[in-house]
């Protein structure tokens, strides 16, 4: 059994270094990374997992990581495709985001969900590795996602209700108000930009209590647009983003088809030097 803290009792960093090794990704495009692109990284996307991974690895020794995130899929995909890689990994660490993709479609139940997620944790709590489940967002900012706020909320409730049975670590999105803007997100308006990432990142580490470097990306007050301009940008995101995703909905097809884990196996992780800090 690992000696990773559990959700009572999160590492304190006043005793020494972080104490995982092995750090496993588990998800779908939140957690691959979509939204955050950088051509040098596996897979085309860095994104939040990889930031986290990037300032553990510089704190301790033989550090390993593994993403096996792939955009798109469901919570039943996520749980044929990935849970039996992430255990035979033999992570010390797991982080798990599913459902949210579920939560979107149209009809389906939260509670539903729940069950197949709790089997999801079940299953990586008993390996003995510090589990981390995420909040959904609060979508209560975004016009277009508004309507859909009480069912997410309905599902953080339930992931509450998991992580106590568990003893997981909650990684609380709903709470993390600094990304309730949309300077935080991709064109899309469904993923996380770099700043996004970054802030989910911050808030990762502040929830594994891990000393870390990072800065605050806190964006400048949006300018105000007029009435025609906010319809302008809205058709123009609807023709690019929502018409596709519509459809790929009624032709029963995912953006993760064909799409292979970015990090299927747990290799050395190279850290980035901080940014320098300003005055």
């Amino acid at each position: 059994m690992s000696d990773a803290p559990s959700a009572q009792a999160p590492y304190d960093d006043n005793v020494g270094a972080h104490p995982w090794r092995r750090f496993v990704a588990v998800g779908d495009s939140f957690t691959e990374g979509i939204g955050d692109p950088e051509p040098g990284s596996p897979g085309g996307h860095r994104g939040w997992a990889d930031r986290v991974a990037e300032v553990l690895a510089g704190q301790v020794d033989d550090f390993a990581y593994a993403n096996l995130a792939v955009r798109g899929k469901l919570i039943r995909q996520i749980s044929a495709e990935q849970l039996d890689r992430a255990v035979a990994l033999q992570p010390d660490l797991v982080t798990l985001c599913a459902g949210g993709n579920d939560v979107l479609r149209p009809g389906t139940d939260p509670d539903e969900i729940a069950v197949l997620f709790e089997q999801a944790v079940a299953t990586l709590s008993a390996t003995g590795a510090a589990v981390v489940i995420f909040t959904g967002f609060d979508v209560g900012w975004n016009p277009v996602f508004r309507a859909l706020r009480g069912r997410i909320a309905i599902y953080n409730e339930n992931m509450r209700a998991v992580a106590e049975r568990h003893d997981a670590i909650v990684a609380d999105l709903w709470a993390l108000k600094e990304i309730q803007d949309p300077r935080f997100w991709s064109a899309d308006r469904l993923h996380l930009n770099p700043l996004g990432h970054h802030e989910v990142a911050r808030m990762v580490l502040r929830t594994l209590n891990v000393p870390n470097d990072l800065r605050a990306m806190r964006p400048d007050p949006l300018p105000e647009r007029n009435w025609r301009e906010a319809r302008r940008d809205d058709l123009v995101w609807a023709r690019t983003h929502l018409v596709p995703w519509v459809l790929r909905r009624l032709r029963h097809q995912s953006s993760g088809d064909h799409v292979l884990p970015k990090r299927p196996e747990a290799l050395p992780v190279r850290s980035r030097p901080s940014a320098p800090r300003g005055d």
